[in-house]
């Protein structure tokens, strides 16, 4: 290396390291640490060329590779991708089939088909009578056909109970039963003491699984377009090809390297314009399984410490891995086409930040922060990161418990102006705990979730419940969750889910502020358990109602509830919210029915539970809640624009809810929220005139959801929703005019 130059400002030219794509990267990081020990007064950035490098192994990077207070290290690359996967080659096979093998060495977990992620292919889900647990395993394998089947060591089961998914390895078949390796059967089993409180319950044994098991990776089950299966024994991947595509110049590609890049305790680095993809993520299929705990978060090891408190689970691999660093800046890096996730700042890293960067096409969740230690040392607290201007899009493409940000015992965090959207599960997720302790004095504090847009989470198809957009726990002093814009979390479900902004467990002493929260499921603002203390919330803005805030010193001042349509200030926190702003947020909409009179054919119940309620409920208490005795008061409750209140006629033949809207109306749509018991199904839609005859009248398929919007198109006054057998039970009804935009997902 030549002596340190300047230029024309007199300041020090950086050292340039250029890089090919034909380079090794680990002895670019052996050049890199000499050019620094040379050179200690300079800058260094290592230049990575356009084009495709591919890692057999991590990147890693340490103090010898850092930079200081005087200089930066820099990785720059625009263009630049670092895969941590290995191309296939096709060749037919038999029935428009296709097969590549897989070289020795290599568990294929996940295979990407021309930049698309293929599925293994899957089963429908088994009815909950056929598929339960027993000592040794599930039962379920005669229905399936899995004791008929080629490979049954291969297959994989996929269960979901309520927020957890369990990815179980099948290891064999005995009659009916299908068994799985150890420790895997173990921990998705209850009774280990290892997990959260309570959370046996959603075990794979626990009371709250309702079957509806599926599997995964089987020959016989390839029968749809995109889709593949691994056979272990041949060391084959088998692909059922798209229409239309031609597989012979194809671009496929197995993950194989879990990471990517890892940064252990090195400081003052940049990373700039770099892509990650293909970085793998095993654990599914190993002895372990995939237990999933919270958050994509999951429950590994024989044994452990008894701990209820989440100390002990493990993240899940990620394609950049940050642990004790210190100014460690990513900016405008693209991380797709993972395995598993996309970034984790972990072990006392500080100071640090995320910014400009996009996460789409994660397996799991796209961005980790922070630990599950409560009280850390200094040297491992997570303090002063932040993570801004970033797009997450499609996390937990495989692991559906996953969230879009997770964040655990952290300090001083900020989340400003990032956009997530197309969620399985919860959107952001601050904070850890539960109800335990440990919580109500740990390092969490002075976080700020601020002006960030989440859309379309909590999707009802994933089959995920209890989240929500924005989900806390832990008493947080100094946090405020503010100026956010939410819309459409858990919309279209088929539960009582989707929170806006979930204060959960013991969430205490967080401000929610001037945020912009519509078309969620459930509550725009939950804060159920007495036990969370303190919270406040103050101006913000939402087109339903939630019972007031629960826990001492709890409550809310100005906030504007029931808007059919959002204000000029709120339209403007929702379209400056997000990486960049949008003008295309939804307005709200007219409700043609907002103030009617209603009525029903009889009352069973009627309910509007506060808080308290619910909170006596989740501690198994009786739950107090009014009934309403009049058909009008019961029927009325379906216009309150509080979706946790809910109304319901008798179990009768014939039932039926009604809203006179006062005069012949145009009706384009009326959205049918159904109640908490989801008890309402297969009722039909009538418009009617003034004089009572039918003018429309719309059959709904199935299960009434949260919504189900249902398309009318007609003139009428009388609106009825009419159920042949049964009770017809709701939370909301909206009517939408025919001039107006029908609300869409």
């Amino acid at each position: 290396m030549t002596a340190p130059t300047t230029d024309t400002t007199g300041l020090a030219v950086p050292v340039v390291l250029r890089v090919a794509p034909h380079e090794s990267l680990p002895e670019t990081a052996d050049r890199l640490a000499s050019a620094l020990a040379e050179q200690p007064d300079r800058d260094v950035e290592v230049r990575l060329a356009a084009g495709t490098y591919r890692l057999a192994e991590p990147v890693r990077l340490g103090p010898e590779h850092s930079g200081d207070e005087r200089r930066t290290v820099t990785w720059s690359g625009p263009g630049a991708l670092l895969c941590g996967g290995v191309p296939l080659r096709w060749r037919p096979g038999d029935d428009g089939r296709w097969l590549a093998t897989v070289p020795d060495g290599i568990t294929p977990t996940d295979l990407f088909v021309d930049g698309r992620r293929s599925p293994r292919a899957r089963s429908a889900p088994q009815p909950a009578h056929v598929s339960f647990a027993v000592e040794a395993g599930l039962t379920g394998a005669r229905a399936f056909g899995i004791d008929r089947w080629t490979r049954p060591e291969a297959v994989t089961c996929v269960v979901k109970v309520r927020w957890r998914t369990f990815h179980l390895p099948v290891a064999g078949v005995e009659g009916d039963v299908m068994t799985f390796p150890e420790p895997c059967w173990t921990n998705a089993t209850g009774g280990t003491g290892r997990v959260g409180p309570y959370w046996d319950t959603t075990a794979v044994d626990g009371r709250q699984f309702a079957g509806g098991i599926v599997v995964e990776n089987a020959i016989e089950l390839l029968t749809e377009p995109g889709d593949h299966v691994w056979d272990p024994v041949a060391r084959t991947v088998t692909y059922l090809p798209l229409p239309g595509q031609d597989l012979e110049g194809s671009d496929a590609v197995v993950p194989v390297t879990e990471n990517l890049l890892v940064l252990d305790g090195a400081a003052h680095v940049r990373l700039e314009g770099l892509a990650f993809a293909h970085a793998a993520y095993a654990q599914s299929v190993t002895d372990e399984g995939y237990i999933g705990a919270q958050a994509g978060l999951t429950l590994t090891g024989p044994e452990g410490p008894e701990d209820m408190a989440g100390r002990f689970y493990t993240k899940p691999a990620a394609a950049l891995v940050v642990r004790r660093g210190r100014h460690v800046t990513v900016e405008g890096c693209t991380f797709t086409r993972l395995a598993g996730a996309g970034a984790v700042l972990e072990h006392g890293t500080r100071d640090s930040a995320i910014t400009r960067s996009r996460f789409e096409d994660v397996g799991s969740g796209a961005l980790y922060v922070g630990d599950t230690e409560p009280r850390p040392g200094a040297d491992l607290q997570s303090v002063g990161n932040t993570v801004s201007r970033c797009v997450v899009r499609r996390a937990g493409e495989r692991y559906t418990d996953a969230v879009g940000i997770w964040a655990g015992y952290v300090a001083g965090l900020t989340l400003d102006h990032n956009t997530l959207e197309d969620l399985p599960y919860s959107g952001i997720s601050l904070g850890w705990g539960w109800n335990q302790p440990e919580v109500r004095e740990s390092v969490l504090r002075d976080n700020r979730v601020t002006a960030n847009r989440i859309t379309g989470v909590m999707r009802a198809a994933s089959g995920m419940h209890d989240g929500g957009a924005i989900y806390t726990q832990g008493a947080q002093p100094g946090t405020v969750v503010a100026r956010n814009h939410i819309d459409r979390s858990g919309y279209g479900g088929t539960q009582r889910d989707g929170n806006g902004i979930y204060l959960d467990e013991q969430s205490s002493h967080l401000r929610v502020e001037e945020n912009v929260v519509t078309r969620v499921g459930y509550k725009w603002l939950s804060n159920w358990a007495s036990y969370g203390v303190r919270n406040r919330s103050r101006g913000n803005w939402t087109d339903t109602d939630a019972p007031a805030l629960g826990g001492e010193g709890s409550g809310s001042d100005g906030d504007h509830l029931r808007l059919d349509a959002l204000p000029p200030e709120a339209l403007a926190v929702a379209v400056a919210a997000g990486a960049e702003a949008d003008e295309t947020v939804w307005p709200g909409a007219v409700d043609l029915a907002r103030g009617c009179a209603a009525t029903q054919s009889s009352v069973a119940a009627s309910t509007a539970r506060t808080t308290e309620d619910l909170s006596r409920l989740a501690e198994g208490q009786s739950d107090g809640a009014p009934e309403v005795a009049s058909r009008q008061d019961a029927a009325a409750v379906a216009l309150d624009r509080d979706t946790s209140t809910d109304t319901a006629t008798a179990d009768e033949r014939g039932s039926w809810w009604r809203v006179d809207l006062g005069a012949e109306r145009a009706v384009g749509a009326v959205e049918l929220w159904n109640a908490e018991s989801m008890a309402t199904r297969e009722v039909v839609v009538e418009l009617a005139d003034e004089a009572g005859d039918v003018t429309a009248s719309v059959a709904v398929d199935g299960l009434v959801r949260r919504p189900t919007v249902v398309e009318v198109g007609a003139t009428g006054r009388y609106v009825t929703v009419r159920r042949a057998h049964g009770a017809v039970a709701l939370s909301s009804v909206a009517v939408r005019p025919g001039d107006h935009p029908i609300p869409r997902r």
